[in-house]
């Protein structure tokens, strides 16, 4: 089934640090004349009101139905604001693509920057999504992304060892995460 990438806005919704030349999320703005990066005002201190009301607003400015592509604390973003949205705004997504979702209730320290984005809502997802997970993501354990996917009501996606799948993966345009962002067009 042919899938018509023009009739989506695709809204990049990227991490802590945003998502630099090198990452994946950058080349596929690139790719999709009808995509935009979700900006917001403070890339390393992610505080949830603030980037989920910057995706609240982008999403109600879209001309179309929205995808959205998460990655890391981006997917919590994404799931938070879907879990608070008006339930019209909501309708407005079209599906979710979610790379690397960052636990944010993991109690590492390391996890500190975003652990106000916990706790991670489980309920499921209105739209259809798939999870994307890296076997040996220093961010999220293989059995916590495939709760999440089954908790969301989405697919997801075992895509082998590629760390936090960002910019030190070394993906580039990423041809495979495009085919799993068709199969998932193809079922909206």
């Amino acid at each position: 089934m042919s899938v018509d990438f023009s009739s989506f806005d695709f809204l990049v919704v990227p991490g802590r640090e945003n998502a630099p030349a090198a990452h994946w999320q950058s080349h596929w703005l690139g790719a999709f004349a009808n995509s935009s990066r979700l900006i917001q005002a403070d890339w390393s201190r992610p505080e949830v009101g603030a980037w989920t009301g910057r995706l609240d607003a982008a999403v109600e400015a879209a001309p179309r139905r929205v995808v959205l592509i998460g990655h890391s604390v981006g997917v919590a973003t994404i799931v938070r604001w879907t879990a608070s949205a008006p339930a019209a705004r909501v309708a407005k997504v079209a599906g979710a693509f979610l790379a690397a979702p960052t636990n944010v209730e993991d109690p590492d320290p390391s996890f500190d920057l975003v652990r106000n984005f916990a706790p991670m809502p489980l309920a499921t997802l209105p739209y259809p999504a798939l999870v994307v997970a890296s076997r040996d993501d220093p961010r999220v354990t293989m059995p916590r992304a495939r709760e999440f996917a089954q908790a969301w009501g989405a697919d997801i996606a075992d895509i082998g060892e590629a760390g936090h799948i960002g910019s030190a993966a070394g993906l580039g345009m990423w041809p495979a995460g495009l085919l799993l962002l068709g199969g998932l067009l193809a079922r909206i």
